[in-house]
C-alpha cells in the first residue's frame, strides 16, 4: 500500500508508507496522532492529513499510487437506520464485503456492544447479494452541451459510459460522449452536438446500463432536466416547517417550487436570525452538488431524512435533502432561504401559537402553508397539519392545501319531499355534508316558508368529513310540522376563520285520504 492516500470530498491525506496487507485482514487507518488508541485492536496504519469523518457524511476514496480508485464509499447519516445510533458512538459497518459496490443497501450501524469492530470481522458480517436494478435518480446541466446524470448506486463504469445507451427527447437524441465518473462511479457525464434550450423541460432515458452485479437498470430509467434559472424571490417558498419534534424526531422544512421556472437548489441556502440582533445566522447551502427542482416539486430539508420517513407518511423520498439545519426554536423563530447572490427569496417568522387551538399536543405537528400565492408572513395562511394525515405531510401536497380560503363542501338533503308519517317510506329527511377537512362546526336551523324558526337541528356539532343529521318533520316543542315548504339553513365554520352557509329547501307531505 505505499504510495496510496486516502480521501475525502475536501481532504486528501499524505501518501502511505510501506505497508504489506495480507489477503483476508484488516487494517485500520487512522492518524498519527491517534495511532496508538487503536493499536490494541489490531493492525493500525497511521498517516498524516488523515480526513475528518463528518457526521453529516461525505465521500471517502482509497486511491493507489498509480491514482486508480480502488474503493469509494459516500455514506451519510440515513445509512445507521436507526436514530439512536446515528446520534453518535456507533460505527457503520459494510454487511457483505463480496458486494462492496452496493452502497446504503449494504451498509448498517453496528450491533457489536463497544459500538464497532475495528481490525476485526464486522458484527453484522453476511450474505447481502446485490439484486436491485439501479435507479437513474436525477439529471442537471452544468452548462447547455454537458448533462450529469446522478445513480443510486455505483455503476458498471464501462457500460455506462456507452453514449448509445443514453436518449435525450425534444431532438436532441444520443450524446456524442459518456464518461463515468469517479470516485464512486455513480455519476455520468454526457456531451451533446445540439444544445438545449433554457426554460424548456427535457426527458433523458438510459437503458443496459447496469451496477457492478450486473443488473440492469430497468423501470426507473427516466427523467427530467434541463437549463435552470437564478432564484427569483417568492419562486421557491418555504410551504411547511416542524420546529417542534417529537423526542425522538428532527425538525423539518419543506420547500417548494411555485414558478413555471427550473431551478438549482445548489443555488438555495436555508438561515435564521439571531434572537438578540435579528441579523442572518447559520446560513448553509442546501446542496453542494447540481440538483434541479422543477416548478410544482416539493424538497424537504432535515438533518435525518429517514427518520423523518419513518415518523411521517412520506412521498417522493428522493426529494429529502440532508442538510445541516439550522437551530429552529420549539416556540417561535425565523426561517430564511436565501439565493446563490444573497438575496432573500422567502422568510417566515413563525410562532407556535399559530397552531390549531384546540390541539393538545404541538409535539410532532408540522404548520403547513394553507396558499402558495398568499403572502408568507400571514398567520392566516398556516394551520396545523391534519391528523388524518398524520400531523404531516413531508414531500408532497400540504393536508391543509387551498388554493383560495373558501370552505370546500356541500350539503345536501334527501330526499328533497319527504312524509314523517311512519309508514316506512321516506318518514325523515337526511341532511348530508361532505368537507374536504373534519375540524369543523356546524349549527343547522330549519325555517318554514314565512321565515320563522321551527327546529334547531345542530348547535355547535363538531363535523367529519362526511356525515349526516336526521330530521324527522318535528318542531323544538316535539309537535309535528304542517306540510308545506321548509328551509334548512347550514352554517359551518372552523377556528382558522373558513366560513360558509348553505340553504336547502325540502318539502314536508302527508298522504292523500279517500
Amino acid at each position: 500500500m505505499q504510495g496510496w492516500r486516502i480521501s475525502s470530498t475536501s481532504t486528501t491525506s499524505s501518501a502511505f508508507p510501506s505497508f504489506v496487507l495480507p489477503a483476508d485482514s484488516y487494517v485500520i487507518l487512522t492518524s498519527t496522532t491517534n495511532a496508538n488508541l487503536f493499536s490494541s485492536y489490531g493492525r493500525v496504519l497511521g498517516v498524516t492529513g488523515f480526513p475528518a469523518l463528518i457526521d453529516a457524511g461525505t465521500t471517502l476514496s482509497l486511491v493507489s499510487k498509480e491514482n486508480i480508485t480502488i474503493h469509494a464509499v459516500s455514506y451519510s447519516t440515513d445509512w445507521y437506520q436507526n436514530a439512536v445510533k446515528s446520534e453518535g458512538g456507533w460505527s457503520l459497518e459494510m454487511i457483505d464485503t463480496k458486494n462492496p459496490c452496493s452502497g446504503a443497501s449494504n451498509w448498517r450501524a453496528s450491533v457489536a456492544p463497544t459500538g464497532g469492530t475495528p481490525a476485526g470481522r464486522n458484527s453484522i458480517d453476511g450474505n447481502n447479494k446485490d439484486q436491485v436494478a439501479p435507479a437513474l435518480l436525477r439529471a442537471a446541466a452544468t452548462d447547455n452541451q454537458t448533462l450529469v446524470l446522478t445513480f443510486d448506486e455505483p455503476l458498471d463504469s464501462l457500460k455506462a459510459a456507452t453514449a448509445a445507451n443514453y436518449s435525450i427527447s425534444d431532438g436532441v437524441g444520443t450524446p456524442v460522449s459518456a464518461i463515468t465518473l469517479s470516485p464512486t462511479f455513480s455519476k455520468v457525464q454526457l456531451r451533446v452536438n445540439t444544445p438545449i434550450v433554457s426554460g424548456k423541460v427535457y426527458t433523458i432515458t438510459a437503458s443496459n446500463v447496469t451496477d457492478c452485479s450486473g443488473n440492469v437498470v430497468q423501470a426507473r430509467n427516466s427523467v427530467r432536466l434541463g437549463l435552470p434559472s437564478i432564484i427569483d424571490s417568492f419562486g421557491i417558498v418555504i410551504n411547511e416547517v416542524l420546529f417542534d419534534p417529537k423526542s425522538t424526531g428532527v425538525d423539518y422544512v419543506e420547500v417548494y417550487n411555485r414558478s413555471n421556472t427550473i431551478y438549482n437548489l445548489k443555488d438555495l441556502y436555508i438561515a435564521t436570525r439571531s434572537t438578540s440582533t435579528n441579523a442572518l445566522s447559520s446560513i448553509t447551502q442546501v446542496v453542494t452538488d447540481n440538483l434541479l427542482i422543477f416548478p410544482g416539486e416539493f424538497y424537504v430539508l432535515s438533518e435525518n431524512g429517514s427518520i423523518v420517513q419513518q415518523q411521517y407518511t412520506a412521498k417522493n423520498t428522493d426529494n429529502f435533502i440532508n442538510v445541516n439545519l439550522p437551530s429552529y426554536a420549539n416556540d417561535k423563530g425565523t426561517v430564511v432561504l436565501l439565493n446563490a447572490q444573497g438575496t432573500i427569496i422567502d422568510q417566515l417568522q413563525y410562532d407556535a401559537k399559530w397552531h390549531f387551538e384546540l390541539l393538545n399536543n404541538q409535539e410532532g405537528v408540522s404548520l403547513e402553508r394553507v396558499d402558495y400565492n398568499k403572502p408568507t408572513q400571514s398567520k392566516d395562511n398556516w394551520h396545523s397539519a391534519a391528523s388524518t394525515a398524520g400531523y404531516g405531510t413531508p414531500g408532497y401536497q400540504n393536508s391543509q392545501f387551498r388554493s383560495d380560503l373558501q370552505l370546500q363542501g356541500e350539503i345536501t338533503v334527501s330526499p328533497k319531499t319527504f312524509s314523517p308519517d311512519n309508514d316506512g317510506f321516506d318518514d325523515f329527511a337526511l341532511v348530508n355534508y361532505q368537507l374536504a377537512d373534519p375540524g369543523y362546526v356546524a349549527n343547522i336551523t330549519i325555517f318554514d316558508a314565512v321565515g320563522r324558526p321551527v327546529r334547531v337541528l345542530a348547535k355547535n356539532a363538531t363535523l367529519a368529513q362526511t356525515g349526516s343529521f336526521r330530521w324527522d318533520g318535528i318542531d323544538d316543542k316535539l309537535r309535528k310540522v304542517p306540510v308545506g315548504t321548509y328551509i334548512i339553513y347550514t352554517d359551518v365554520f372552523n377556528l382558522n376563520g373558513n366560513h360558509k352557509t348553505f340553504k336547502n329547501a325540502v318539502v314536508v307531505a302527508a298522504k292523500l285520504s279517500l
